[in-house]
């Protein structure tokens, strides 16, 4: 890959002109999944779980089928089974058997909310009273919510063959821990040995919902000639054609995917939930079938981010060097495995030069809904235990918190706990961006306290692929396989109109369908504006080769006497000056006169990505009356490679605030004795509003990234890692009080106040 994008002025990348997405979503005409409707359309709805844990004993819908209206009831039984077995890499290995028994149940319902059977009607009221005629008989079982109740040696178990993976010799008997992960490097014990200080605690943290305001919606058609198409909300239209027709056994080439317009996601719309169902009950009634959750079915049915209980020992020197590190962290994986306890046991400790590290990680499951990705998934679950912990070793020693970190910050060439040595800077330069900010030595009042951490994801790569025409006009069409969830299309536009040398305003972005651009993976993982930023880049190159051979044919000359700048194709060498420039706009005019369309693709399996860093701290007032926490100030530094769109950066850095904030001090899943939730809507799921929030300096810190052409490390989650520790030593600095279990709710703080 060319190196970064140093020698010229840039004239697009690092401007923030208007998003392409703007005016339709303005003036209401976006399509989102809900919106799309097709002649002869069904409406579909699904009977879900009342049931914590019960065994399906029956399912009889003859009763639906009987009401005029009904078209179609669909169970498990019209789905096929799946072999057991993980695919892909350990980190987010996928067993389809599983997947399977998430989308509808088989043996046992496994959480409230767990879909059963799934009707299509010519109405939604019709449907909607075919659900309620479908009669199932259960056993109910013994259910268990929380992790540390569903470790223990006589908890209820949710699959009475699960043996846990990753010890040897494996256990004899089953449990409901999936699996075991251990990372470690150097010797630990001797660490401690040497250590003169040593400060070991444990925390809790609640099971948080992404909070999308969209729910998950979906149009599917299915073709009498065994070919189906989907319009969906999703954050990645490839991964739910692989899905659906792996879980449906269809034919890849025989599904096509739309990417609908997306109200939110934050990792939450990386799976599939009603798009199997809604192409099976197509297949069933030959109708189109659109299917919507409500809010209440988001809330019980797909995934939050896990709850965890964690141990963390840390062994310091006196004058502030870890020695030694030891984290234990056990997560819900919710009714089915897969909690990113193997990314909180990677990224805990990650940010640190520590020679003497030992992370162990439970995957555990419970009567909860599966759990999936949230933003930076796993790491800002372990990133409050280990941050908090190291609040307290540098309180405990004396130091500042900032140069206690600075003194152990990862360099390029540290070793992570996993092994691969860090390759990129970035890190301490966010810590010194918050130390020469006016605020963090600002003076405090009475019952006020500032606290800080930082937070660490390593960012993505992996497949992208796009393509770009050239109009006779010569604007230009960019066709990527990503939908956009954080800005991709602005970026991805600039960095075209940087490439080719034209203006943004030339460059119109679309989101291809999956039989309209190779193949893509998901929107996640911060990877889009690195991975499919450089598909564009390397089309664009290709476009300029192709027109620097079009000018060529003009001008009547070699093409190795052409060179492109500035948008134009000029002579060079021993024919330069001989001919005025050519445009981009003059030579797309005579591209039928000089060789027919101007259309270049290119794909890529990205490698070279860099780490996102991202240092914060914060004040806060406590209220001792009634443990009300105000949020008076928030600064978080991050590193971004480079900020293609700097307002997006900043957009995205204070998103992750905000969602931090809410998952410190309100957000958490409430269950009752019969493991219901309690609060499965917005009303008493308290996400924070503006009034809850403080203005929030986000500062963009840019230490480019040499593997990508313009420097990009991306930006979307590393900046919601670090608000709850930050908060919570903010507490501390107020109260002397160091909670440790999240939300740190107005009850919590008063109970820890009054003790």
């Amino acid at each position: 890959m060319s190196a970064v994008v140093t020698e010229k002025k840039l004239k697009v990348v690092g401007t923030s002109p208007d998003r392409p997405d703007g005016v339709p979503k303005l003036t209401g005409t976006a399509q989102y999944g809900a919106d799309y409707n097709l002649p002869g359309m069904l409406w579909g709805k699904i009977l879900r779980s009342p049931h914590a844990h019960a065994r399906i004993k029956k399912i009889d819908a003859s009763k639906a089928l009987k009401l005029p209206g009904v078209k179609g009831v669909i169970t498990s039984a019209d789905l096929p089974d799946h072999k057991f077995e993980y695919l892909g890499a350990e980190r987010v290995a996928q067993n389809f058997w599983h997947m399977t028994r998430n989308i509808m149940a088989r043996e046992k319902v496994l959480y409230e909310g767990h879909a059963l059977a799934a009707v299509a009607a010519t109405t939604p009221a019709i449907a909607a009273e075919a659900l309620k005629l479908i009669e199932v008989d259960y056993e109910v079982l013994p259910h268990v919510i929380d992790v540390e109740d569903a470790m223990k040696p006589d908890a209820p178990l949710l699959f009475e063959d699960m043996i846990t993976r990753g010890i040897e010799p494996p256990p004899t008997k089953p449990s409901n821990i999936s699996k075991k992960v251990e990372f470690k490097i150097g010797d630990v014990a001797a660490g401690f040995a040497a250590a003169e200080e040593i400060v070991e605690m444990s925390f809790k943290t609640a099971a948080v919902h992404q909070g999308y305001i969209e729910p998950h919606a979906c149009l599917a058609r299915a073709d009498a000639d065994g070919q189906a198409e989907v319009w969906s909300s999703s954050q990645g239209h490839f991964v739910v054609r692989t899905m659906t027709a792996k879980l449906l056994g269809m034919k890849t080439g025989d599904l096509r995917c739309h990417a609908a317009e997306i109200g939110g996601a934050f990792g939450g719309k990386t799976v599939v939930y009603v798009e199997p169902v809604a192409v099976a009950l197509s297949k069933k009634t030959g109708h189109p079938v659109k299917i919507m959750m409500s809010r209440e079915d988001v809330f019980k049915a797909t995934g939050p981010t896990s709850g965890a209980s964690m141990t963390i020992k840390v062994g310091v020197t006196r004058d502030g060097k870890i020695v030694a590190a030891y984290g234990l962290f056990k997560y819900q994986a919710g009714a089915f495995p897969g909690s990113p306890v193997m990314n909180g046991c990677m990224c805990g400790f990650a940010p640190y030069d520590i020679a003497n590290v030992q992370t162990v990680g439970y995957d555990v499951v419970c009567n909860r809904p599966k759990s999936v990705a949230y933003r930076a998934p796993g790491s800002p679950i372990s990133a409050f235990a280990v941050e908090s912990t190291l609040d307290m070793v540098a309180k405990k020693i004396g130091m500042d918190p900032i140069q206690f970190r600075l003194k152990n910050i990862a360099k390029i060439g540290t070793p992570t706990v996993w092994g691969p040595k860090h390759g990129h800077a970035g890190f301490a330069e966010t810590l010194q961006a918050l130390q020469k900010h006016p605020a963090y030595t600002a003076p405090l009042g009475k019952n006020q306290g500032r606290g800080m951490a930082v937070g660490y994801w390593f960012n993505g790569g992996g497949e992208s692929s796009s393509t770009v025409n050239v109009n006779e006009d010569g604007t230009v069409v960019v066709a990527t396989g990503s939908p956009d969830i954080g800005g991709s299309r602005a970026s991805t536009a600039q960095m075209a109109a940087e490439t080719l040398g034209i203006a943004y305003e030339a460059v119109r972005p679309i989101i291809a369908d999956t039989n309209s651009v190779g193949y893509t993976q998901a929107t996640g993982g911060s990877r889009v504006t690195f991975a499919t930023g450089m598909t564009v880049i390397n089309a664009c190159n290709q476009v300029i080769a192709e027109m620097c051979q079009r000018a060529a044919k003009i001008w009547k000359i070699e093409a190795e006497n052409v060179i492109w700048e500035d948008g134009s194709a000029r002579p060079a060498g021993k024919r330069a000056g001989e001919f005025p420039p050519l445009t981009f706009r003059e030579i797309a005019s005579k591209r039928t006169a000089t060789g027919g369309p101007i259309v270049a693709s290119a794909s890529i399996n990205a490698e070279g990505q860099a780490p996102g860093f991202c240092a914060q701290f914060c004040d806060v007032e406590v209220d001792p009356e009634t443990g009300y926490v105000k949020i008076l100030r928030f600064v978080a530094a991050q590193d971004v490679g480079r900020a293609i769109h700097p307002k997006y950066c900043e957009g995205q850095i204070t998103g992750g605030v905000v969602q931090g904030i809410g998952w410190a001090l309100n957000e958490e899943y409430i269950y009752d004795k019969n493991g219901h939730l309690e609060n499965a809507g917005f009303l008493d799921y308290r996400m924070p509003v503006a009034s809850d929030l403080p203005m929030i300096d986000a500062i963009i810190v840019e230490v480019p990234n040499p593997k990508h052409p313009y420097g990009v490390k991306g930006v979307a989650e590393a900046n919601i890692v670090p608000p709850m520790a930050a908060i919570a030593s903010a507490i501390h600095a107020a109260t002397g009080k160091r909670l440790t279990d999240l939300p740190m709710s107005p009850p919590k703080v008063l109970a820890a106040l009054d003790a």
